[in-house]
């Protein structure tokens, strides 16, 4: 029998939790869907391409795919990212593609019940909240819920082709 990191409630057929890995930009701690996750890697030197946008640090060599690689602090607007032995990668599979994304450090997985996760407040035009899911709050810590493939896929990142129907 397979299992799924989706609990799904038997009554009403909705899902009620999800699991997160969590990791920390600054400090604030983020969460992400652990189903787009591939790996968790330590951050390596990077090939860096001409002319791509600043939180674009480069592209690696991962087992014969080449993997551009999103340093998620510098995309967020966050202060400047200091690498050191804790960066980590994460290497995420979104819409059929490989992406790596650079956060400071990683967490744990969590588990979430989507009543846990409230909407983001609305900022207006100052802040753009479409790649927040909501926020979370787990015992005492207080958890952005990313909505990482929508980021990933827009098209101001230009990393994964648009589908058009």
């Amino acid at each position: 029998m397979e299992t799924s990191n989706t609990a799904i409630d038997n009554a009403s057929g909705t899902e009620a939790s999800r699991e997160y890995l969590t990791f920390s930009l600054g400090s604030e701690e983020y969460a992400v869907d652990i189903l787009k996750v591939q790996e968790i890697r330590g951050y390596d030197r990077v090939t860096h391409i001409a002319n791509s946008p600043a939180f674009i640090k480069g592209v690696i060599n991962l087992r014969g795919a080449i993997v551009p690689i999103v340093d998620l602090r510098i995309k967020f607007g966050l202060s400047r990212a200091e690498y050191d032995a804790f960066t980590v990668v994460i290497i995420l599979n979104i819409s059929r593609r490989i992406v790596g994304v650079v956060v400071d450090t990683v967490s744990d997985v969590v588990l979430l019940a989507q009543e846990q996760i409230r909407p983001a407040p609305e900022f207006g035009a100052i802040l753009n909240t479409r790649y927040i899911r909501g926020l979370a709050t787990l015992d005492d810590r207080m958890i952005i819920v990313t909505d990482i493939e929508t980021l990933m896929t827009s098209e101001e990142m230009g990393l994964v082709e648009q589908y058009v129907n």
